[in-house]
């Protein structure tokens, strides 16, 4: 058939299913049987496990260091140290950040990611050099990966001078998809702690140019939780459903972090008003006490997903964007161990991000994106444990990427 793509990847295991099957894509789709007169590529799967590719919720490829010489970072603990070592690495970085940015995105491509959520830094410091640079891997990245920008004002609006305007400046500049924020009762809370300052802006540039949200919030007890039920309240009134994240949220784990019926009842209700309003959450794994109770949250019907956060950068020398490996760290601080709890972590890695970022998700069935990695393995449990080579990674029924190499 003319102007038809069509391909078939003979004998794989859907999701790692005893009887291997024939999966067959047509332009971007899988299908029950080819069309009439189709002549489609055939890709020979030889039992491998077929899995739907990942989403990066929340990964920061600005700043990385991945690839780049060794860098020694010097001790932090606290966030405006954190944001200072941010610009130390900037100036020793000798490759362009645009470079960076599309070595470290074509890796996650290679290891089996199909979406992310970029998080670029917005401050005087660097202008707007992060969301051109990013704006370019991207346009270089296109048909292997969807990458969603957000303008990520880490220094503060409120305590950095000129931060609010390049935020505005990003907004208006077609480049970016969402508008970031951070901390605004703590780090960005103002001499007086002004928190719904932050809010008020970027609220306000989201409603003008049709952008999403999604802030960052590092701070716990009622720091974080009474401006997290600001954003909750703000999202309603807006009609900004399914467009507000909140990256971390580290004050929700403490109300699971103790079986008390009075948490348990707290985080319920919390959780309903983040579902009634649309507002979804992500996490990174980065601790047993700070992961946030993924199964809970949706098990009340709030979106979450799971994502690299930084790579290589001036706050760790940890991180690969691999978004498998981030599922199995997922599952090692979660203490998952029986083989439901290992698939749920997996799935947070690609159903959860796929909602949040507003994809369809792949569910490797007739109608679903083609879009799927291959491995050779038993079961997805087992794949989580172990991390098996990504040998084949498709992208809208074209491999994209083949022995982990990116083939862009």
């Amino acid at each position: 058939m003319a102007g038809t793509a069509a391909t078939v990847f003979r004998n794989v295991r859907p999701y790692g299913a005893e009887r291997p099957v024939d999966l067959i894509a047509v332009d971007g789709v899988l299908v029950e049987r080819l069309p009439d007169g189709a002549e489609p590529t055939v890709v020979e799967g030889r039992g491998r496990i077929a899995l739907p590719t990942l989403v990066d919720a929340h990964i920061h490829p600005d700043k990385t260091a991945w690839g780049e010489p060794w860098y020694s970072r010097r001790a932090a603990g606290s966030l405006p140290e954190y944001v200072e070592g941010d610009v130390d690495l900037h100036r020793h970085q000798r490759t362009p950040l645009a470079e960076r940015a599309h070595r470290l995105l074509a890796h996650a491509v290679a290891s089996g990611t199909r979406a992310v959520r970029a998080h670029v830094d917005v401050a005087p410091a660097y202008g707007l050099a992060g969301v051109t640079g990013l704006a370019e891997a991207r346009e270089r990245l296109a048909g292997s990966l969807d990458v969603q920008l957000v303008a990520f004002p880490q220094h503060g609006v409120r305590r950095t001078p000129g931060a609010g305007e390049l935020l505005a400046e990003a907004a208006a500049s077609g480049l970016i998809d969402a508008v970031g924020g951070i901390d605004p009762a703590g780090f960005d809370g103002g001499p007086g702690g002004e928190g719904p300052a932050q809010l008020d802006l970027v609220f306000d540039l989201a409603g003008r140019h049709g952008l999403r949200l999604d802030i960052h919030l590092h701070d716990q007890g009622g720091r974080g939780l009474d401006p997290l039920r600001d954003i909750v309240a703000r999202t309603r009134a807006a009609g900004l459903a399914g467009r507000v994240v909140v990256s971390h949220a580290f004050c929700v784990p403490e109300l699971s972090g103790d079986r008390l019926a009075e948490l348990a009842d707290r985080l319920a209700e919390l959780a309903d008003r983040l579902a009634e309003a649309g507002v979804g959450l992500t996490t990174v794994a980065p601790s047993a006490h700070q992961v946030l109770p993924f199964r809970e949250l949706q098990a009340r019907g709030v979106r979450v997903g799971l994502g690299s956060d930084g790579v290589r950068d001036s706050w760790s020398p940890y991180g690969n964007a691999d978004m498998l490996h981030r599922a199995h760290l997922l599952g090692w601080t979660t203490d998952a161990r029986t083989d439901r709890e290992l698939a749920d972590c997996f799935a947070l890695a690609a159903d959860g991000g796929a909602d949040l970022l507003d994809l369809p998700r792949v569910t490797l069935r007739p109608g679903s994106p083609a879009d799927f990695m291959l491995v050779a393995g038993e079961c997805l449990p087992q794949v989580v444990v172990d991390l098996p080579a990504r040998e084949l990674v498709v992208r809208a029924g074209r491999v994209v990427a083949k022995d982990g190499r990116h083939l862009g």
